[in-house]
């Protein structure tokens, strides 16, 4: 593996972090990669996140097509996120992150949010 130190978008890391910024991004990936979702679904299984800040973080999933959004003409409306075939090709980084996050001991995690 080869990595530069360019800035966006010769860099890799620097374009995956673009896209995957902040804390929440990886872990609403991570609940639509078990299939498709509500607004609130989402909220509700990701404990802590604000509505301000996943509604951001769908819309910018959306317009560097990681996510569609299906709007659908009920009462009430409802609305389904779902990852697009770019968005599931995250799969594999993520469940390496999880491999390697699980090997860290706990105690070298403590170190790190003290």
């Amino acid at each position: 593996m080869s990595f530069s130190a360019e800035p966006w978008p010769e860099c890799g890391i620097a374009r995956f972090l673009e896209l995957l910024d902040g804390p929440w991004a990886a872990l609403i990936v991570r609940n639509l990669l078990l299939g498709p979702a509500r607004f609130g679904e989402l909220r509700d299984d990701l404990v802590g996140i604000s509505a301000h800040t996943l509604s951001n973080r769908l819309r910018r999933f959306e317009e560097n097509g990681i996510v569609t959004r299906t709007a659908y003409a009920e009462i009430p409306p409802r609305v389904v996120y779902e990852l697009t075939l770019l968005g599931m090709q995250l799969r594999p980084l993520l469940e390496s992150m999880n491999d390697w996050a699980l090997t860290v001991p706990r105690d070298a995690m403590t170190s790190v949010n003290d």
